[in-house]
C-alpha cells in the first residue's frame, strides 16, 4: 500500500458481506475492525440460508411480471411472497421504485452485470477453498424443477437467455432428470440444469472467515450497537457504539437489513426493505440429492449440506420483524411432497424453523461503491437473496476500492447514490 492509503477500516456489519469485506481487506494489509450488533453465536441471515452460488440468477428481483405475481400472492400468508398488512410510507415508496425498475430495459442492462458478479464470486470461492478455508463448496450445478409444463416452457426460455449470456444450461424432461440426480425421487414435468452453479455450507464459510480475519490481525466486536455517526463536512470521523467510540480512516456500511437505519443518520438515500426468509433443515433425510434445486412454482430452495437437507424460501415484507410466522413455514412444508414424493409433512415435525432478513433494494441490485456524501465511506449492502452468492466478490471489490484501484467489474449500476 502507498503511504496515503488508509490503514484502519471500520466495517459496520458482521454478516457474510461484512466478514468477506474484512477478509479481503485484511489480506491486503488493512487493519480491520468489524462491528456487529448480534452476539458471536448468532443466527442472522448469513447462517440459515440456502448456501447457493448462482451464476444462473442473472435476472434481478425487480423483473417484468413480478408486480402482478406479487399482487396475486400477497393476500395468501402461505404463498411465496407476502406483505404483512401495515402502514408504511417507506414500503409504499419502495414499492413504487420496484414497479418502475421492473422493465425489460432495466433487466437487459442488469443481467450481464449479475452474471459477471456471480461468475467472479464463484471463482473467488474456488480460490478461498484452495487457500485452505474449507466452506464445503460443491460444484455440482443447480436444478430448476418445474411441476407444470407451463413453468418448464418458461424456464426453457430462461435457459436460452442464459446460453446467449454465456451461462450454460440444459433443458430436461422428467425422464432425463432422473439421470442428472438419481439420488432423489422427483415428481415434476421437467427442469433446467445449470452446471456452473454451486452450493456450500454457510456456517462453515462464516466460521472460516472469522478465524482468518483474527489471524490477519483483525478485531471482531460482537453485541456492539452503532449509536451515532460523527462526521465533519464530507468525512466520517468516528462512530459511537454501545461499548465506546471507534475512530477509523475508512468506514464500510454493510449492515444488511439494518443498513437503512444507519443510512438515515448519514442522510443517505438507500431505499431498503427487509425480506424475511425461512428455512428448515432435516438432519436425517429419507433421500439426499447431490444437486441443489429450486422448486420453481413454489419458490423453494433445496440444498444438501453434508448429510442434512435444507429447505428454504418465501419473501415476507414485514419490516425489521424477526418473529416466525407459522403460516409461512407451513407453506414451505406443504410444497415439499409435491416435488419430492418420498417426503412427508411429518418429516418436519419437531424441526425448529430458522428465519433471516434479506436486505432488498427496489431494483434488485446491491448498493456497492463510494458515496459522494462522504469521502471515506463505502456502501456494500442490499444483496437480497444473493448475499452469500456475491459475498466474496463484494469483499474483493471493496478491497480494491480501499486500495484506490480500478475495480475489476464496473460498478456504475450499483452506485449507492442512484436514488438521490
Amino acid at each position: 500500500m502507498t503511504s496515503n492509503t488508509p490503514k484502519h477500516v471500520c466495517i459496520v456489519g458482521g454478516g457474510v458481506i461484512g466478514l468477506s469485506v474484512a477478509y479481503y481487506a485484511s489480506r491486503r494489509g488493512f487493519r480491520v475492525t468489524v462491528v456487529e450488533r448480534l452476539p458471536a453465536q448468532r443466527d442472522g441471515c448469513s447462517f440459515g440460508n440456502a448456501g447457493m452460488v448462482v451464476p444462473s440468477h442473472f435476472v434481478p428481483l425487480a423483473a417484468p411480471g413480478m408486480v402482478a405475481l406479487g399482487l396475486k400472492w400477497m393476500w395468501n400468508p402461505e404463498s411465496p411472497f407476502y406483505i404483512k398488512p401495515h402502514l408504511s410510507w417507506d414500503l409504499m415508496q419502495w414499492g413504487l421504485k420496484f414497479w418502475q425498475a421492473s422493465s425489460r430495459k432495466r433487466v437487459a442492462a442488469a443481467s450481464p452485470l449479475l452474471r459477471d458478479l456471480n461468475l467472479a464470486s464463484r471463482a473467488c470461492y474456488e480460490q478461498i477453498m484452495d487457500s485452505g478455508l474449507d466452506c464445503g463448496l460443491k460444484r455440482n450445478g443447480l436444478l430448476m424443477l418445474c411441476k407444470t409444463q407451463h413453468a418448464l416452457d418458461e424456464e426453457a426460455e430462461m435457459a436460452e437467455q442464459a446460453i446467449r449470456l454465456g451461462v450454460p444450461a440444459e433443458v430436461h424432461n422428467a425422464k432425463s432428470l432422473s439421470s442428472v440426480d438419481p439420488d432423489v425421487t422427483m415428481d415434476v414435468a421437467g427442469g433446467v440444469y445449470f452446471p456452473l452453479d454451486c452450493h456450500l455450507q454457510p456456517e462453515r464459510y462464516v466460521d472460516g472467515l472469522e478465524k482468518a480475519i483474527v489471524a490477519n490481525g483483525g478485531t471482531l466486536m460482537w453485541n456492539t450497537h452503532v449509536e451515532k455517526w460523527h462526521f465533519e463536512q464530507e468525512r466520517i470521523r468516528a462512530i459511537n457504539t454501545s461499548v465506546g467510540t471507534i475512530e477509523a480512516d475508512q468506514f464500510i456500511l454493510c449492515a444488511g437489513s439494518w443498513s437503512g437505519e444507519n443510512a438515515k443518520q448519514l442522510d443517505l438515500k438507500l431505499p431498503m426493505q427487509a425480506g424475511k426468509g425461512y428455512s428448515l433443515t432435516i438432519a436425517e433425510p429419507k433421500q439426499l440429492p447431490k444437486i441443489c434445486s429450486i422448486f420453481v412454482e413454489a419458490r423453494i430452495a433445496v440444498t444438501p449440506m453434508g448429510q442434512t437437507l435444507r429447505f428454504g424460501g418465501t419473501m415476507e415484507m414485514s419490516g425489521l420483524n424477526e418473529e416466525i410466522d407459522p403460516r409461512r413455514v407451513k407453506g414451505i412444508i406443504k410444497a415439499v411432497p409435491k416435488y419430492y414424493p418420498q417426503f412427508r409433512i411429518e418429516d418436519f415435525d419437531g424441526i425448529q424453523p430458522w428465519r433471516g432478513l434479506r436486505p432488498c433494494s427496489p431494483d434488485g441490485l446491491p448498493y456497492l461503491g463510494h458515496t459522494k456524501s462522504y469521502s471515506n465511506l463505502i456502501v456494500a449492502t442490499g444483496h437480497a437473496m444473493m448475499g452469500l452468492s456475491l459475498a466474496p466478490i463484494t469483499g474483493k471489490l471493496v478491497a480494491q476500492l480501499l486500495a484506490g484501484e480500478k475495480t475489476e467489474i464496473d460498478l456504475t449500476l450499483l452506485n449507492p447514490d442512484r436514488y438521490r
